[in-house]
């Protein structure tokens, strides 16, 4: 059952809430909305469809053309959330793998994510400003969608998802602002890949319904769209294909997303780079970064948005709700 609560419940009408969402705006806890494949549809037009895919564009916008190292804006309230992330992160070092007979899919993973999420509403009130805390609990249910599965212990782009839906719903309660755009990427963004990827090494968990080598990568996806956007009129690496070439990669995967998740994968499979990632493989003889840029956004929603296996678990709320979005004309 939905739970609700309101901005504007118990506050005084002059304080000022930092937020752009209306004083009586009601907060839900998200819950799953697409139950069959013909609920599919629904998604394809909704408000959080919209509003996500929308926000992927925008911030693709922001970090074209720029390393990571960019000097950009870093706002309070961005290092509060960096902050956050940096106390999810020690966590790990709490749960050591287990010593267990099978290799993959760690048991001590499932403690890890009990204790995460015993501790997202206070880790959330630290970043939050007191007036936006009456969103957390409809918040911090993407936040904790976003390591992973604690029955199958796997992880793939649906908790990737879950992540940019938490990032989104801060933009939509007003924590974060449009000049927070680049930082949220290169810091914030950066930081819980970093996560993801300890998360999958220490673990060993396994991808949750890759594609194999029919995928970018058997975990992510959004870093290649955005890392591809850095790209962009980067005559250092140009023609695309050089991301292949070890020298590229070891010299420039701390400044390009793109190369970091390259250099990662290199480190976590074996054999001959055309075999074991085909797709990025096929991408290296496109002539421009640009049209990788706009080929994998165009990838990105019909090889994950359109695949059922990856919406029936997406959860819809007041920030990302799945009514219809509206059209007007």
């Amino acid at each position: 059952m939905n739970t609700e609560s309101a901005i504007g419940d118990g506050a005084d009408k002059d304080d000022n809430v930092p937020s752009s969402l209306p004083l009586n705006h009601r907060f839900l806890e998200p819950e799953k909305a697409i139950k069959t494949i013909t609920d599919m549809a629904l998604w394809e037009k909704s408000e959080a469809y919209m509003e996500y895919t929308g926000f992927i564009a925008t911030l693709n916008e922001a970090i074209k053309g720029k390393p990571l190292s960019v000097d950009c804006k870093i706002s309070e309230n961005v290092k509060k959330i960096l902050k956050l992330l940096d106390e999810i992160d020690k966590m790990i070092d709490e749960y050591p793998p287990i010593e267990q007979p099978q290799r993959f899919g760690n048991v001590a993973f499932r403690d890890w994510l009990q204790h995460v999420k015993s501790n997202t509403t206070q880790l959330l009130q630290e970043a939050l400003h007191l007036k936006l805390h009456l969103a957390i609990p409809e918040i911090k249910v993407y936040l904790e969608e976003s390591f992973g599965n604690a029955t199958r212990i796997d992880y793939g782009t649906g908790h990737e998802m879950a992540f940019v839906m938490f990032l989104c719903c801060l933009y939509k309660i007003g924590d974060l602002k449009e000049e927070d755009n680049v930082a949220t990427v290169f810091l914030i963004f950066t930081k819980y890949l970093n996560i993801a990827r300890k998360l999958q090494k220490t673990y060993k968990m396994e991808p949750a319904g890759s594609h194999g080598v029919w995928s970018l990568d058997d975990y992510q996806f959004i870093p290649f769209i955005w890392g591809s956007a850095q790209l962009i009129d980067q005559p250092r690496i140009y023609p695309p294909g050089k991301f292949l070439e070890e020298e590229i990669i070891n010299k420039y995967a701390d400044e390009y997303m793109f190369l970091s998740c390259i250099k990662y994968i290199k480190e976590v499979k074996t054999g001959p780079f055309a075999e074991h990632s085909n797709q990025l493989w096929s991408i290296s003889a496109v002539g421009s970064w640009t049209k990788i840029n706009q080929g994998l956004i165009k990838m990105y929603k019909k090889e994950v948005l359109a695949k059922f296996p990856v919406i029936q678990h997406v959860l819809f709320g007041s920030l990302l709700p799945i009514r219809r979005f509206p059209i007007n004309h």
